[in-house]
């Protein structure tokens, strides 16, 4: 932030869960610690298999292990953070730290939101065109589409990062969450404000739409009623989010959207390794194999 944009609060206080107290709030940090460390164990198995099997090594099995990577990053951005504060019944965090945070938060979904897309015309690819696969989507179109995912991803909420920076917060500095998540956090800044909910109205809107990208109706049903696993990682992904930003936030909304948020955050990265490993053959048949070896030693 700029000199001339210098504010007056310098901190925030992340309230965390203020109703869960005492020996309930221990119960939810070891709660909330056990599905952080279990959620990445998982994730990490997922693109450790993926790596070393060869075969796994295809398109799909290639975009679930970013999906993987991208969800592990997720997690490291909000949940340690999220752990301190549950510990200690309310923590505060810097203006810069808040700001960094709400963007990385931003950027990562953002590069979920394009990777399940890509996941979805892979899968529409396949189907739709089964004589083209392997044409089309070779090694280094699978490379270009993950770096676009993250580079768009990234340079997308880069526009957010600059109206964030710009923003002073004159006071209150209590933030009733567990993270530095954006629509509470801009409503405490006492500047204007318009522009940058604008920018992400603007921002969501076609990141929405992603979900209806393929254009042959025939094609969607015909790849969705297929892909079982990915509408329902899709519907989830969206639909969590969708709960939390579309409804206005006031004192009787809030408990809703911090449960909706810890469900989003914590929850989903747990379920979507699952969902695509428990619903997949060769994933399941790779996994058991392991384990049978594991047994035998």
């Amino acid at each position: 932030m700029s000199q001339g944009n210098q504010s007056s609060v310098t901190k925030f206080l992340l309230l965390g869960f203020p109703d869960v107290t005492g020996y309930n709030a221990i119960a939810l940090f070891f709660l909330l610690l056990t599905v952080y460390i279990l959620t990445l164990m998982i994730n990490i198995m997922v693109m450790t298999l993926v790596t070393i099997k060869p075969q796994l090594h295809s398109p799909m099995y290639f975009f679930l292990q970013q999906l993987s990577f991208v969800e592990y990053m997720f997690l490291t951005i909000v949940v340690p953070n999220m752990l301190h504060v549950v510990w200690l019944e309310g923590a505060t965090i810097s203006v810069i730290g808040c700001i960094t945070q709400t963007y990385l938060y931003c950027a990562i979904g953002c590069t979920e939101c394009h990777l399940l897309t890509i996941m979805a015309y892979d899968r529409y690819l396949a189907i739709c065109n089964p004589l083209r696969y392997h044409t089309v989507m070779n090694s280094r179109l699978q490379r270009l589409l993950v770096i676009y995912c993250w580079v768009f991803g990234f340079i997308l909420t880069q526009i957010t990062l600059n109206l964030l920076c710009q923003l002073e917060f004159c006071g209150p500095n209590v933030i009733d969450h567990f993270f530095c998540d954006l629509v509470p956090f801009v409503e405490l800044t006492c500047t204007y404000k318009d522009g940058l909910q604008l920018e992400i109205l603007i921002v969501a809107v076609p990141i929405m739409n992603n979900l209806f990208f393929i254009s042959s109706s025939t094609g969607r049903k015909k790849a969705f009623s297929t892909c079982s696993s990915h509408l329902t990682v899709v519907t989830i992904f969206y639909g969590t989010p969708t709960a939390i930003y579309m409804v206005p936030v006031n004192e009787y909304t809030l408990p809703i959207h911090k449960i909706i948020a810890l469900l989003y955050i914590v929850v989903t990265p747990l379920f979507n390794p699952i969902i695509y490993c428990l619903r997949n053959q060769e994933m399941r048949a790779v996994m058991e194999k392991l384990f049978s070896r594991k047994e035998r030693k």
